[in-house]
C-alpha cells in the first residue's frame, strides 16, 4: 500500500493534539509494516527523558497480566500516564494477538485511565514482538510517563525484553521449580527486580530464599537483583515493590547507566531492523524460497 501524504498529515496532527485514537492508528501502521511506518515514526518520535519503561516478564500463570494492572493503576493515581502494551501469541492464520483474559483486563484498566494496546508477538520466541520498541516509543512521544511491556509468557526464552526496557521485572510464583527455570532461561541475568507473586500461597517465602541462593551464585551479593514477595491480586508487598522500583530508578539515573541501556537499546534494535530486511530479500528477491520449495 503506497503512502497517503495527505492522510498521514492529519495522522501526525491528530497525535500532536493528543488525540488517542491518533496513537492507536499509528501503532497499527507500525505493527502492519506499512510503507509510511519508519517516516511517520521519525516525524513523531520525541525524546522520552521523563517515559520509563517497564519490562514484566517470566512463565505463564506467574500473575504478570495482574501485577501489570496494579503497577499501572498505582502510577496513575500519582498522575503518571501509564501505557500497557502487552504481547500475545499470534494467530497462526492472521498473524494477529490470540487476545483471551486480556479483554476482560483490558476493559478494567482503560476504565481506569490506563493505554492498553495488546499486540502479536509474531513468533518472537523473545517474548516480544518486533514492533513492540516501535510502539512503545510512539507512547513515549505521545506524552505518556509510564510504558509497561509485557511479554507473552512462552517460558524459556523471554530475554528479548531487556533489549526493550529500562527496567526488567521477573515474576514466579511459589513452589513450581521456577528458580531452576529462570536459571536455565537466563532469567536471573536479565532481572532488576525478582517477584514471587502470590505470596498467600504457601510456599512463596522458601521460593525467595532460593533465588536468593541463586543469585548468589552467579551475582555478587551486594550488587544483584532485589528479590520481594508480593500479591498484586490483594496488593500485599505492593508498597514495598514500588518503592524498590522507585530506588532502582534512582540508582540509574545517578550512576549513568540508564543512558547506557538506551543507547544499547537503540542498537539492539538497528541491528534487528537490518537484519529482518536481509532476510526478507534472501528469501523473495534472492530466489531462496523459490529454490527451497523445489528441493521439497
Amino acid at each position: 500500500m503506497g503512502t497517503n501524504p495527505k492522510g498521514q498529515e492529519e495522522l501526525v496532527a491528530a497525535f500532536r493534539e493528543g488525540k488517542i485514537g491518533a496513537l492507536a492508528r499509528a501503532i497499527s501502521r507500525v505493527e502492519e509494516g506499512r510503507e509510511e511506518a519508519f517516516s511517520l515514526l521519525e516525524t513523531l518520535q520525541a525524546p522520552d527523558a521523563d517515559c520509563w519503561r517497564t519490562g514484566i516478564t517470566g512463565p505463564p500463570g506467574a500473575g504478570k497480566s495482574t501485577l501489570a494492572g496494579a503497577l499501572a493503576r498505582a502510577w496513575v493515581e500519582e498522575g503518571r500516564r501509564t501505557a500497557l502494551l502487552a504481547v500475545d501469541p499470534s494467530s497462526e492464520v492472521t498473524g494477529g494477538a490470540l487476545l483471551g483474559d486480556r479483554i476482560r483486563m483490558a476493559s478494567a484498566l482503560e476504565n481506569d485511565g490506563v493505554f492498553v494496546r495488546s499486540m502479536a508477538s509474531r513468533g518472537s520466541l523473545g517474548g516480544l514482538g518486533q514492533t513492540v520498541g516501535a510502539a512503545a516509543d510512539l507512547c513515549a512521544s505521545f506524552g505518556f510517563h509510564e510504558v509497561l511491556l509485557e511479554t507473552v509468557g512462552v517460558g524459556q526464552a523471554e530475554t528479548d525484553v531487556a533489549s526493550q526496557a529500562d527496567l526488567v521485572v521477573v515474576v514466579l510464583h511459589p513452589r513450581s521449580g521456577d528458580g531452576i527455570q529462570a536459571m536455565k532461561a537466563g532469567l536471573l541475568e536479565t532481572a532488576d527486580l525478582l517477584l514471587v507473586n502470590k505470596s498467600d500461597t504457601q510456599g512463596a517465602e522458601a521460593t525467595a530464599r532460593d533465588l536468593e541462593g541463586a543469585l548468589d551464585l552467579v551475582q555478587d551479593a551486594s550488587s544483584r537483583a532485589p528479590v520481594l514477595c508480593c500479591s498484586a491480586l490483594d496488593g500485599g508487598g505492593m508498597v514495598e515493590v514500588l518503592g524498590t522500583l522507585a530506588s532502582l530508578r534512582e540508582n540509574l539515573l545517578e550512576g549513568g547507566a540508564l543512558e547506557d541501556r538506551r543507547v544499547a537499546r537503540s542498537l539492539a534494535r538497528a541491528r534487528r531492523i537490518v537484519g529482518d530486511g536481509l532476510r526478507r530479500r534472501a528469501w523473495a528477491e534472492g530466489g531462496l524460497e523459490v529454490r527451497t520449495r523445489r528441493l521439497l
